[in-house]
């Protein structure tokens, strides 16, 4: 049995700004998404693959595997 990923649930561009910018900022950036928006990590990265240009996820993702 496949399990769906939860949805991304729906945020103002304001929230969006803001987890955005806590995912680039923080080391390891889940952790902190979690705490301070509750997002775990596959709705972060559906919400930063929608939110962001295809080459600002692709550094993000390499950034993230880095750590």
């Amino acid at each position: 049995m496949r399990r769906m990923a939860k949805p991304v649930p729906r945020l103002t561009p304001a929230q969006i700004e803001r987890v955005i910018a806590t995912a680039w900022n923080d080391r390891p950036p889940f952790n902190a998404v979690l705490m301070e928006h509750g997002l775990t990590e596959g709705p972060l990265v559906q919400l930063l693959k929608r939110a962001l240009t295809p080459n600002a996820f692709k550094v993000w993702t390499a950034r993230t595997r880095a750590r």
